[in-house]
């Protein structure tokens, strides 16, 4: 039997993952939750599959708490990483617990003990600012080559993923790496920034066209089950992203229908790029006074509009379980739910 550790088990991705790899009978699960973090997501499936699933507290940040959760360990589902916040928090929370948690797997292989870690990245750590409008991304793209000119999000994964590599590359234990893309449905964000961005009660539609690479909850965590368990995929990177994929203009017009009629200002492409100019001019010329929410590189990165491919992950026999309009469908409902609106799907 296999004994495996999934950090980030208690998020939205990670719960989802403990919930598919209890199904499919994978192993004994033990699940890293920091102190005091919410649990709720992870209750109902601890009842349903007690005895398989231990719940250990500690944090990725103190490298004792790392060296006891793997040991014992066969694989290693890191998923966790720190979506928001303070930009030195970020950093300090993903990458150098990254690290923490790299160097315990490292002494289990120096002391002869094969883990296999299988890593969570992002869409986000693609280079395709350069890229035409249009373009398909595939595991062969190159990666970003100006981290810092994008959101603090994107450099903190490309960082995490590229000091995975590294330590993979010096203490030769096998892993895998999983790009998902947006990640959506029942318990997640309400819309991604590739579609646009709320400000003082006004949506500024910037996506329009652009084709959103979603991925809904349950169909991640299988595709994270299944190339953890399929040694073809060792040593190997898989995007994430399901099929028949909405535009962004697309979403936003069923979300309006279903949860909330937000006002709306849409912004043609060649009008976002034009903004975002004067939002950096103006910001180099007040000194920071305005900071540079919007630049031409991040705007190019966003929402030019590429196209991201998954036939990689489809030769390992992965297929999106749940369907784009079924995963909307249920992601919205919910969302009316919370707000306490009638679903109109």
């Amino acid at each position: 039997m296999s004994h495996i550790l999934v950090t980030g088990s208690n998020g939205f991705l990670g719960s989802a993952l403990v919930r598919c790899l209890a199904e499919r009978g994978a192993g004994r699960l033990r699940c890293l939750v920091r102190p005091g973090s919410d649990r709720s997501r992870l209750e109902q499936t601890v009842a349903h599959f007690g005895d398989a699933i231990d719940i250990v507290r500690g944090t990725l940040t103190r490298p004792a708490d790392c060296e006891a959760a793997v040991d014992g360990v066969d694989v290693v589902y890191h998923l966790a990483a720190a979506p928001s916040g303070a930009p030195a928090d970020m950093f300090f929370n993903t990458v150098v617990g990254t690290r923490n948690l790299l160097d315990a797997i490292a002494a289990r292989a120096a002391a002869g003990h094969r883990v296999k870690l299988v890593f969570c990245s992002s869409l986000s750590v693609y280079g395709v600012a350069d890229l035409p409008a249009g373009a398909v991304v595939d595991e062969s793209t190159p990666l970003e080559p100006h981290p810092e000119r994008r959101d603090v999000y994107a450099h903190t994964k490309l960082r995490q993923e590229q000091l995975c590599w590294d330590y993979q590359t010096r203490h030769g234990f096998p892993m895998v790496v999983l790009r998902p893309g947006v990640i959506y449905g029942p318990g997640g964000g309400a819309i991604s920034a590739r579609v646009g961005l709320e400000l003082f009660g006004v949506f500024l539609h910037l996506g329009r066209d652009t084709v959103l690479p979603l991925t809904y909850v349950d169909n991640c965590a299988e595709a994270f089950a299944i190339a953890g368990d399929d040694d073809r995929a060792v040593g190997r990177v898989f995007n994430v992203i399901d099929d028949d994929l909405p535009t962004a203009r697309a979403f936003l017009r069923a979300y309006r229908k279903c949860v909330r009629r937000v006002p709306v200002v849409s912004l043609p492409y060649a009008a976002t790029r034009w903004m975002s100019r004067a939002v950096e001019w103006y910001a180099d010329w007040s000194g920071g006074q305005l900071p540079a929410v919007f630049t031409p590189y991040k705007t190019a990165s966003m929402w030019k509009g590429n196209r991201f491919d998954n036939g990689r992950l489809k030769a390992l026999g992965w297929r999106p379980r749940v369907a784009t309009a079924d995963g909307m469908r249920r992601h919205f409902d919910a969302l009316a739910a919370a707000a306490g609106v009638a679903g109109r799907s």
